[in-house]
């Protein structure tokens, strides 16, 4: 069968490569593009309970599942089926966008290629791309199958910030950057079409598999419009052809001075107003799953476990936003009678009623009388403290999650002096009675944590020297960790046995990156959607909360455990070989 990208999926089902991305994904390697546009749009098009997200890239297609619900054996017969489907979402939806080719580095575009500025218009112009895959920023899309005169190189000094708009080449892929951030391609022009909206349901202009042709603006035309936009819908504006004024800044927190006439879900008195943030608090949920075709991680809380018992301490559901306190810190005064509880690190709390101060303990449930002052102190012990209050905190959700990506710049703000904490009237349970027993011990700086790591998807691109240092020396949490990744380092880097370049592919939470100088990143909440340095191993999803909770300084070691079997099986249940993978090119750049 052949799918509506020319790929016959039989064949190409029968030669792909799966590789292990931790115990709840899956890497499938494919022959290229066209083919991994294919499977993708196959996945899709064969709804299956369990299945959480499907991530393409250039060569690759990143499957995450649940387990309990889709154990791997059954994942992997779901592939095999797949030439039995095709998906309508991936035929090939064209957007023209208008560009104004004004772009700071046409001029070195034209040198590097040899040929004239018009020349570099008119093949930019005359070329039909197609949406390879997204990430870098929520919205933007790496759009292949350019004019390859136009393969390019990144600048050699990345810019500190790109426009909005901005209209871009590097390494074989064209790009718009969605909002204004730092960026090394080449900027060839420019344009006012918003390639990511929070007002439009589904935000991402372009969407893998969908088609994009440039349209060369006249500079006496005048400004770029919305109507400037064409599809084959003409003007049905549907969620993958849209275009409005863009909204892609963080929201704030919902102050209390709502007018309360208009929004009875407001309680006119009750609030935290905030003094002293601390080093880093954030309001967080559990995040946004699956949607990573939009360029968009997950997000949420850094430890889920101290979140959801936040919330049971106060009778809020366990999912529900709680302030993530990085390091404590906080001061705030409550607006108010309120009932509050805080887990996670171990903080110092204290509550001073009217110059009369009382000491209470995490894991606890307490009252805050309106006028209180909370203080709450640095742990000893751990990063991550949650503070939930009965009724919820106020927050308008983004992307359906209150949770703050500090990455894609989505949802609330980080907390800032005079800020204030507006509590919901959200539906309450009875207040859980105290438990600091089941409150578990997170590291100290002097302590070594032990986290388990399922080895790949890429661990042969490394030594098996390296492969043995990754599990035999510690690593210690350098200062620049934070919610993206924990950096890491150890006294000898890992060494790559493959020197070449990868493709850029999808990256997870827990996944364990190794960049050039041989220092690994663990991924962690807001961490990237793709990304175009090897995975070595990915930590067993379960003990990401454990890894959250260590601070700067303190030390990790890995030891690596069993991952799924990825063998493909006959009828009789014996294991088969899984097919020698193609040869590896070499990856597109990140923008």
């Amino acid at each position: 069968m052949t799918d509506d990208h020319g790929v016959d999926l039989e064949s190409a089902i029968a030669h792909l490569r799966v590789l292990p991305l931790g115990t709840d994904g899956i890497l499938i390697e494919t022959g290229g593009l066209d083919e991994s546009l294919a499977v993708f749009g196959a996945l899709l098009a064969q709804p299956v309970a369990g299945l959480l997200d499907v991530v393409p890239a250039a060569r690759t297609v990143a499957v995450r599942f649940l387990p309990s619900l889709l154990p791997v054996r059954s994942l992997l017969a779901v592939i095999r089926s797949l030439p039995k489907s095709r998906d309508a979402a991936t035929s090939g939806r064209l957007v023209e966008i208008p560009v104004h080719y004004d772009g700071a580095d046409l001029d070195e575009v034209a040198r590097l290629t040899g040929l004239s500025v018009d020349e570099v218009v008119r093949r930019h112009t005359s070329a039909v791309h197609t949406v390879a895959f997204t990430g870098f920023a929520p919205g933007f899309a790496y759009l292949s199958g350019g004019d390859p005169a136009l393969d390019v190189p990144r600048r050699d000094v990345p810019r500190t910030s790109v426009p909005a708009g901005a209209v871009a080449l590097a390494a074989g892929f064209s790009g718009v950057y969605p909002r204004e951030s730092p960026g090394g391609w080449q900027l060839v022009g420019r344009t006012t079409v918003p390639m990511w909206d929070l007002s439009e349901r589904v935000p991402a202009l372009l969407q893998p598999g969908m088609r994009v042709r440039f349209v060369a603006v006249a500079e006496h035309a005048g400004a770029v419009t919305p109507e400037s936009v064409s599809t084959p819908h003409g003007d049905d504006r549907t969620e993958e052809a849209r275009v409005g004024q863009p909204t892609t800044a963080p929201v704030r927190l919902r102050a209390a001075t709502v007018e309360h006439a208009a929004d009875p879900a407001v309680s006119p008195t009750r609030a935290l107003v905030v003094s002293e943030p601390g080093p880093f608090s954030i309001i967080e949920d559990l995040g946004r799953p699956g949607r990573s075709g939009l360029g968009v991680s997950r997000s949420g809380a850094m430890d889920h476990r101290a979140l959801r018992e936040a919330n049971r301490l106060v009778g809020s559901s366990t999912g529900s936003a709680a302030l993530e306190l990085a390091y404590g810190g906080l001061v705030a005064a409550a607006r108010g009678d309120l009932v509050v509880a805080i887990a996670g690190a171990p903080v110092p709390i204290t509550v001073d009623h009217g110059g009369e101060r009382r000491d209470l303990v995490v894991g606890t449930p307490f009252a805050l009388d309106d006028g209180d002052v909370l203080e709450v102190g640095a742990p000893p012990r751990g990063v991550y403290s949650y503070l939930a209050v009965r009724g919820g905190w106020l927050v308008d959700p983004v992307l359906d999650s209150a949770s703050g990506d500090v990455l894609a710049g989505l949802g609330p703000e980080r907390l800032r002096a005079g800020d204030e904490l507006v509590v919901a009237r959200g539906w309450s349970e009875s207040v859980a009675a105290a438990g600091p027993h089941v409150q578990r011990t997170v590291s100290a700086p002097d302590e070594v944590t032990f986290l388990d790591v399922v080895l790949g998807p890429r661990d042969d691109w490394f030594t098996e020297e390296a492969l043995a240092r990754l599990t035999e020396q510690e690593w210690t949490v350098t200062p620049r960790s934070n919610r993206i990744g924990l950096r890491l380092e150890g006294a000898v880097p890992l060494e790559r046995a493959v020197a070449r370049e990868l493709d850029s592919e999808a990256t997870v939470s827990g996944a364990v990156q190794v960049p050039p100088d041989g220092q690994p990143v663990l991924f962690m909440a807001d961490h990237p959607v793709t990304g175009g340095y090897p995975v070595v191993a990915c930590v067993v999803g379960d003990q990401l909360d454990r890894a959250a909770q260590v601070p700067v300084g303190a030390r990790v070691r890995f030891r690596a455990v069993p991952g799924p079997d990825l063998r493909a099986r006959t009828a009789s249940g014996r294991p088969v070989a899984t097919p020698t993978p193609a040869a590896v090119p070499e990856r597109g750049d990140e923008a």
